[in-house]
């Protein structure tokens, strides 16, 4: 064995386990299998024109010789971004702990308490620090979180407001300028009409149902928006902020002002800049919206037995069931650094995020004194941590900086602002100082004050109490905090022990060596509007990156900017209708989706101001070409785009593909490409070759990205050539085309921290790696399907009987037997797996996918569990209902206690197979009520006695 060969190691399938698979899948070769399942006509005809693949150790070197190429300024730009200090205990145990970053999204309760438990302590903490009385479990970023803020209004203006006609949304100038490019993006295509202006001569008489302030300014300066938000309230215009939320820790929390959502983004709580991302946003808003706000929600209920249990409810994967009537397309949350900037909260508590704030706001006031002393003009008269100055040579000035290492904020040829964080030293604040004596030429006159005077009136300033529940008093020393992360640790299922066979959102290894650099602090200490020549390292993965997408896709250019794969459908459509306006025809609003589509695909859809027009499947599975062809010709004339998934939805490389993409060119129309399934096709086929003009891809799936227990994701967009220069810009730093449509996510090259993932995936696995790494997917899927064969029926296969990557199986037959789909789900964890994908896409079914990086014997645990588990379903019958599958799970609390009130044995529960001692994982709690929670929803930290069932 070759130690060097990273494909080796990322790859579980050897070459000794390849004879008993073909027998298995009934084939002779690995090329015989993938030309059985994937069509002959859209194969490639030659391999991917990327280097060999380099061994760990070489990427390694590569990646920390690029990082030297970055320079890290001690940066003041603000606008958002801001450095902060990780605590090393939650870097070494949650951001570097497999068992945090390689959980997958909780929609199986019992075996993820200890997220829920984290996502709730981050829920509870958004809305002590907003004063609002819900908040979300994290969105994508606060632009993003902005933009949500403003569409969900506009959804319930009508039913709440009676104002059907309102379509005027008034924005404050002192709006960031990347949210302000991303609702100027989203409001397009809905109608709605921004009016950007100065909040104090708003005109309230304009017919607008809603508005967003930002809190503090952009440069700094705090407005008391009390009146405005009384004002608002008097004419029905429901109110938005967008805030910082250490500031929150000193200010008046707009929830006390009345207002209707507050938004913003917790990086800088223990997160790292990263050059633009991932970072957790956060959406808290009234209880009276609970229906309408947008992405996920942690609420407490209770389990089977009575016990407090945690689950996502209310709005959880609403796209799959509202489809083109969802009000946003929002599937992913940032869960992984919604986890770490709740332990952040945690760990320092209400006093330790006191001192933080108070000795922020203290330098800066010091600061601010300094810099007057020296006849300096300081603009902003209450401010927290940034201020304001107007300087008569601001080239010169930055001169001075950038020799220091330094970056302001240049606001124009006469203004600078300045944004101080928890890392400013009182060396920073002389440096800055003496840089701006040294532009005045009064060096000598340089001194930093040891106070300053008070700048918050005392209507700003906050009087309410926050962070009360003992989850934020109770864990300050790192002993303490480590052994709290590890206690929650222990409650989740992750991929560090058993794999997680779920289809459509694969679940493959994250290596430690792609892993290792997001700790390193010549990439996370970057700013996102820093110079480019300050970012040469970014600058060149990132060039090198969408290379790399380029030819795996077959396209032309890449944008990385989108930071989900939700985010990368809107982005892919925005600029398909950028492209039809570009050619005189704006009307084309027509989008063919078929029936087994993502849910999200119907809602970015919509969201991108297209009309849904939904095409059968046929009985295989596949899209009914026949009544395609009766509709494209019926639209022929408004057509779009059609929204096609490749394999499909239902595992299926469809054969028919050339002729349905060509059929849409034909018709005036574009194809996009779900990219969710991407990675049964790399080194074999892309989404150029079948025809298609734009795809999304799942860094966090397909590219290795960690899947973190619901985010970070990253949803760059692929595009053909006349596509490319629609690709989305950003205000302040210029990316995109040369028509670039305005921003799509805040930061310009979206989650950049997490692009280093897929850069090394690529860069180490080489061309062969990955072509190979799609064939065993392949392989590993097959061998499944042909080791389940006889005990449960794989609803959909290919022409020659083959599964792509992935398989549905049916479950629905057990009903006779009295079985769910859910009852095999639930049973699975007893026998240590997370459960495959359940009903989707097709109701009572269970899709499964094991990705490329299982071993053969992790392959035949699972299949040796399925097969058991249909042994149960056989000894089950409709009339009794306790059996060991409807009582599934089976916890440590039931198995160890006194009374045993079953049919079966203690050992049948929870030991029902030899391998399952070895390593045996409980689930924490039985079933969830999801009823009970929903009717009595909380939020945050409550414990179950707080209320009663209603």
């Amino acid at each position: 064995m070759n130690t060097e060969v990273f494909a080796a190691r990322h790859i579980g399938i050897t070459e000794r386990d390849l004879p008993k698979m073909f027998g298995t899948i009934g084939v002779e070769t690995l090329e015989q299998l993938i030309y059985e399942t994937i069509p002959n006509d859209i194969k490639l005809k030659q391999p991917l024109n990327l280097p060999k693949g380099v061994s760990e150790h070489e990427f390694l070197n590569h990646l920390q010789e690029l990082s030297n190429k970055n320079k890290v300024f001690k940066t003041f730009i603000g606008l958002g971004y801001h450095e902060s200090l990780t605590p090393s205990v939650i870097k070494r145990n949650i951001l570097e702990n497999p068992g945090w970053y390689t959980a997958y999204t909780p929609y199986q309760a019992e075996i993820a308490q200890g997220r829920l438990e984290a996502l709730l302590n981050f829920q509870t903490m958004v809305s002590d620090l907003t004063g609002m009385e819900l908040a979300n479990a994290s969105l994508l970023d606060e632009s993003t979180a902005a933009a949500e803020a403003m569409t969900m209004l506009f959804d319930v203006r009508s039913r709440q407001q009676k104002k059907d006609g309102a379509v005027k949304f008034f924005v404050s100038e002192e709006i960031l300028p990347q949210t302000l490019s991303l609702l100027k993006t989203r409001s397009i295509p809905l109608g709605i009409e921004l009016i950007v202006g100065n909040h104090e001569t708003f005109d309230f008489s304009e017919d607008c149902y809603g508005a967003i302030l930002q809190y503090p300014g952009k440069h700094g300066q705090i407005h008391d928006y009390a009146g405005f938000v009384q004002k608002a309230k008097e004419k029905d215009i429901k109110v938005a902020v967008a805030a910082d939320i250490l500031s929150l820790v000193l200010l008046t929390p707009p929830g006390e002002w009345g207002v209707d959502v507050v938004v913003g983004t917790t990086q800088r709580f223990g997160i790292p800049l990263g050059y633009g991302g991932p970072h957790a946003a956060f959406f808290a808003t009234k209880e009276e919206y609970k229906r309408s706000i947008p992405g996920r929600i942690i609420g407490v209920t209770k389990d089977t037995d009575g016990n407090r249990a945690l689950r996502m409810a209310l709005q959880t994967r609403e796209q799959h069931i509202k489809r083109d009537k969802a009000t946003s397309n929002i599937c992913t949350a940032q869960v992984l650094l919604a986890v770490m900037a709740g332990m952040y909260a945690v760990y320092h508590g209400p006093e330790g995020l006191k001192y933080i704030a108070g000795k922020v706001h203290s330098q800066t006031k010091r600061l601010a004194q300094g810099l007057e002393d020296l006849g300096i003009k300081q603009r902003n008269t209450a401010f927290f941590d940034t201020i304001q100055l107007q300087v008569p040579n601001v080239a010169s000035l930055r001169k001075l900086m950038e020799e220091k290492s330094i970056n302001l904020n240049y606001i124009d040829d006469t203004h600078v602002s300045i944004s101080l964080n928890e890392a400013t030293s009182e060396q920073d604040l002389e440096r800055v100082l003496e840089c701006f004596a040294s532009s005045q030429k009064t060096k000598d006159n340089a001194a930093l004050p040891s106070g300053a005077k008070e700048v918050l009136p005392a209507s700003l300033r906050r009087k309410s109490s926050f962070l009360e529940h003992d989850v934020f008093n109770s864990y300050h020393s790192e002993t303490e905090l480590m052994r709290y992360i590890k206690k929650l640790e222990r409650k989740d299922l992750a991929l560090n022990h058993s794999m997680i066979s779920l289809g459509s959102c694969t679940m493959k290894l994250n290596a430690a060596s792609e892993m290792l650099p997001l700790s390193w602090a010549n990439w996370g200490n970057i700013h996102p509007f820093v110079p480019l020549d300050q970012a040469k390292g970014y600058q060149e993965m990132i060039t090198s990156l969408e290379h790399q997408l380029n030819e795996i896709t077959g396209f032309a250019a890449t944008s990385l900017q989108p930071n989900s794969g939700a985010q990368g459908e809107y982005a892919g459509l925005m600029v398909i209708r950028a492209y039809h306006e570009s050619r005189g025809e704006g009307h084309r609003n027509i989008c063919i989706i078929p029936a087994s589509a993502h849910g999200t695909n119907p809602a970015s859809a919509v969201m991108a101001g297209m009309q849904v027009v939904v095409t059968k499947t046929d009985e295989r599975g596949n899209i009914d070409v026949i009544d395609l062809e009766e509709k494209v010709k019926l639209h022929s004339e408004n057509l779009a785009a059609l929204m096609v998934t490749y394999p499909s939805t239902h595992g299926v490389f469809e054969s028919s593909i050339i002729k349905i993409t060509q059929l849409i060119h034909e018709h005036g129309g574009q194809v996009y490409m779900d990219g969710a399934n991407m990675n049964a096709q790399v080194g074999l086929t892309n989404p150029a070759t079948i025809g298609a003009d734009v795809c999304h891809l799942n860094l966090h799936k397909t590219f290795a990205i960690p899947h973190g227990g619901g985010g970070p994701g990253v949803g760059p967009i692929c595009v053909a050539e006349q596509l490319k220069p629609f690709l989305p810009g950003n205000p302040v730093v210029e990316t995109g085309g040369k028509q670039a449509i305005t921003a799509i996510s805040a930061a310009p090259w979206g989650s950049a921290l997490a692009c280093l993932i897929s850069y090394g995936y690529i860069k180490m696995l080489g061309a062969e790696g990955l072509t190979n790494a799609t064939k065993v997917a392949i392989l590993n899927a097959n061998y499944i399907k042909g080791r389940l064969k006889g005990k449960f029926e794989v609803l959909y296969t290919g022409e020659r009987g083959r599964a792509a990557h992935e398989m549905i199986i049916d479950c629905r037959p057990f009903k006779e037997q009295g079985i769910e789909v859910t009852d095999i789900a639930k049973r699975l964890m007893d026998y240590g797996f997370h459960a495959p994908t359940v009903s989707f896409p097709v109701a009572g079914t269970m899709m499964i996918e094991p990705t490329e990086s299982e071993s053969l014997v992790e392959l035949d645990k699972f299949c040796d569990a399925m097969i058991s588990i249909r042994s149960e379903i056989d000894e089950a019958t409709a009339d009794e209902p306790n059996n060991v599958l409807k009582n599934a799970p089976h916890t440590l609390d039931m198995v160890t206690s006194d009374s045993w009130e079953y049919p079966y044995s203690r050992q049948k529960a929870a030991f029902p197979l030899p391998y399952v001692s070895e390593n045996k994982f409980w689930p924490s709690i039985r079933r969830t009520d999801e009823a009970f929670g929903d009717r009595n929803l909380i939020c945050t930290c409550a414990p179950i006695e707080a209320y009663a069932e209603v």
